[in-house]
């Protein structure tokens, strides 16, 4: 798989800036999620990104792996958040150790735009797992948007300044039925009198009952599926939180074990 051109992977610290997480939410609610259902310390953090979570998992006293496709978020997680180890994989089909959980957040898992992506994925991640072992995984929900627009009709409108300069960005999502991708088109200027940068991606629309056919068809037992609350969520999750019972906010958020029999 060729990692697209990203403005924003491409610059792990214009990433961090962004999207600033200084209580390490999402590092926190995954830890709450390992250790409600008993997780080992082994940890693979799939799509690691910036490093993070992964470096929040191993100061909780876990041995993590995190895997990522691009090399220069890569290198920003040796330098900036060391702990654990960290190697170049592709969510597409990966087998870099045997581990008692995957953690696969922010969406990582929508990469996978078809179903053979899919099959490869949760294929690599039984191959990961010890028996028994944990998947737990934290993105957009295809649900959402059966019939909402609210997201899709304006475009959203950012702005941040990083080490001086003021960086701008527009984004507008389509759904494409056709192909079940969210698609996004990202426009980024900046104050400096650079040209703009555009850039396009997609996310899979898995919606909450595919995704436990999905996983019950690689051996997974759904523990918990449930739109929050979580770590990017409105209101976001606090420690102490349990998971809701419903799945039809815009995110959905799952925690599946390995079948021990497998």
């Amino acid at each position: 798989m060729t990692v697209p051109r990203n403005l924003l992977t491409d610059n792990p610290e214009l990433y961090e800036a962004r999207f600033p997480d200084p209580d390490r939410l999402a590092g926190r609610w995954t830890e709450d999620c390992l250790r409600r259902h008993g997780a080992g310390p082994r940890v693979l953090d799939m799509g690691c990104g910036t490093g993070r979570d992964a470096a929040h998992l191993h100061a909780a006293g876990r041995t993590v792996t995190g895997a990522d496709l691009s090399e220069a978020m890569l290198a920003h997680a040796r330098v900036h958040h060391p702990g654990p180890e960290y190697v170049h994989a592709d969510l597409h089909g990966f087998d870099v150790g045997r581990f008692d959980a995957v953690v696969c957040l922010d969406s990582a898992l929508l990469y996978c735009h078809t179903y053979a992506q899919l099959d490869a994925f949760l294929t690599s991640c039984r191959r990961a797992l010890s028996p028994g072992g944990l998947l737990v995984a934290e993105m957009r929900n295809g649900a959402y948007f059966l019939g909402r627009t609210d997201l899709l009709d304006t475009p959203t409108a950012n702005s941040f300044t990083w080490q001086g300069t003021v960086h701008r960005s527009t984004t507008t999502l389509t759904v494409d039925r056709t192909a079940q991708l969210l698609r996004r088109t990202r426009v980024w200027t900046t104050d400096d009198g650079s040209e703009p940068v555009v850039q396009h991606s997609a996310w899979r629309l898995l919606f909450p009952q595919e995704l436990r056919h999905l996983l019950a068809a690689h051996g997974f037992e759904v523990l918990e599926l449930h739109d929050g609350p979580g770590p990017r969520t409105e209101p976001p999750w606090q420690d102490g939180d349990l998971p809701g019972d419903t799945a039809d906010a815009d995110r959905l958020h799952v925690v599946a074990r390995l079948n021990s029999t497998l």
